[in-house]
């Protein structure tokens, strides 16, 4: 089996979880004999290829020919996603308004022939744009290689994996790792919400990393339940080693990893730190990442008074993450909204007990990670000052779970990722023999 793969980021290149889930999934989808050809956006040739070929969009030219871009357009004119919605037409004038917008499109597009785009492969202003040309590309990856599903990751690849759909006519499978109600609560960007919605009513299956999600797909998206299936992200147990690290600082440490946004809850963490120093000086908090909350939590940490116990590092990655394993005694996600959280089961497999929201997907699998609403702030700070106080606790928690997150292996999730991929075929071919 041969699938055609949309991501936006593998490693060594990630800004988050996306690209650590899809590095373990693909390798999981190898053992079982699938093949993958993954494309992202740009490639720096340095991606670890042992179980995927990466196809590097940036390389791949949209059109080759007038004819190859008029045969595209009639396929992908859904592409401009919200600018064009005139409510109260007619048939005649909406048939008149299709036509006009589908002559902008070539008018559009009709100088790149045989030319590529550079991608960026980041979230920055030009994000919208990247989107659709990444769409675009798509549909020529699509026509010019073999495979019998496509997998798009997350809503900035869905018109990719729908453009490849309607070139192709294979099934396509959409993987929900978060959606914009995680990122934003209830004040959504209704053009993100339209591209994900899309998304999931071309998909002939949605996967979700938790049950969590799948009912936000459910009851946000007004999807049907049948088409939407569950299977738990894992972790990667082939990289585990014993590191010798040296501390430099006499105090136990906290650590909060993970993007300073309102969606991973900062401000709960600094909250509860200064409760626990109320308690004891005998330890140290770190908050590594970056996010549009950085410097509104340096304020708060100032004000509180507590820097002098407090540390920012930045975003970190690879190894920096692993040696910041090391160094915790105790690891937080206070997340307000966690589609799944792959960094519980790191830290858990690094030997790190784990403190969890109850408001996160990977909730519904650890039970050996203590688990708090993400908004009781005394909750969190009691969790942490027991782990840290109380050495029996720590020892029981890391003992059960490390048992418990290796039994969680890429192979098993990559195993129920395949049977999705093998019911979609079937339904197609019982479609095709009726």
């Amino acid at each position: 089996m041969k699938v055609l793969m949309f991501g936006w980021e593998f490693p060594p290149h990630i800004s988050g979880g996306l690209g650590t889930a899809c590095d373990g999934l693909t390798k999981g989808l190898a053992k079982h004999q699938v093949e993958i050809l993954f494309v992202m956006p740009t490639a720096s040739g340095d991606e670890d290829q042992s179980a995927v070929r990466i196809i590097n969009a940036s390389d791949v030219a949209a059109f080759e020919t007038r004819e190859d871009a008029r045969n595209l357009l009639e396929k992908v004119q859904f592409l401009q996603v919200t600018s064009n919605l005139i409510p109260y037409l007619g048939p005649d004038e909406f048939t008149e308004q299709v036509n006009l917008e589908r002559e902008k499109e070539w008018n559009e597009f009709r100088i790149s022939f045989g030319q590529k785009y550079k991608f960026s492969g980041t979230y920055g202003s030009n994000l919208m744009e990247e989107v659709m040309r990444y769409a675009l590309v798509a549909s020529s990856i699509a026509k010019h290689h073999d495979f019998d599903v496509i997998h798009a990751h997350d809503w900035l690849t869905n018109m990719a994996g729908i453009a490849a759909k309607r070139v192709s006519g294979k099934p396509l499978v959409i993987h929900v790792h978060a959606t914009e109600f995680d990122r934003t609560g209830e004040h959504v960007n209704e053009q993100v919400y339209e591209l994900e919605k899309r998304g999931m009513e071309e998909a002939d299956r949605i996967i979700a990393v938790s049950d969590l999600t799948r009912n936000t797909i459910i009851n946000k998206y007004h999807i049907n339940p049948q088409k939407v299936v569950t299977v738990h992200n894992a972790v990667d147990f082939s990289t585990v080693e014993d590191r010798e690290i040296s501390r430099g600082v006499p105090e136990k440490i906290v650590t909060f990893l993970g993007r300073i946004t309102y969606q991973k809850g900062p401000e709960y963490f600094i909250e509860a730190a200064y409760k626990v120093l109320q308690k004891t000086q005998n330890v140290r908090f770190v908050m590594a990442g970056s996010g549009d909350m950085f410097n509104r939590s340096i304020r708060r940490v100032a004000k509180l008074g507590i820097s002098s116990h407090f540390h920012f590092t930045g975003f970190l990655r690879g190894e920096d993450v692993k040696n910041m394993f090391a160094y915790s005694d105790v690891y937080v996600m206070p997340s307000v909204s966690e589609p799944f959280g792959i960094s519980p089961l790191e830290a858990m497999r690094a030997g790190v007990p784990a403190i969890i929201s109850k408001q996160s997907g990977v909730a519904e699998v650890l039970h050996h990670a203590i688990k708090v609403d993400f908004w009781d702030v005394h909750a969190l700070a009691d969790a942490i000052y027991g782990l840290l106080t109380y050495p029996a606790l720590k020892t029981m928690t890391v003992r059960c779970g490390l048992e418990e997150v290796n039994a969680l292996k890429w192979d098993i999730a990559a195993a129920k990722v395949k049977k999705i991929y093998e019911d979609v075929l079937e339904e197609k071919l019982k479609k095709t023999t009726i």
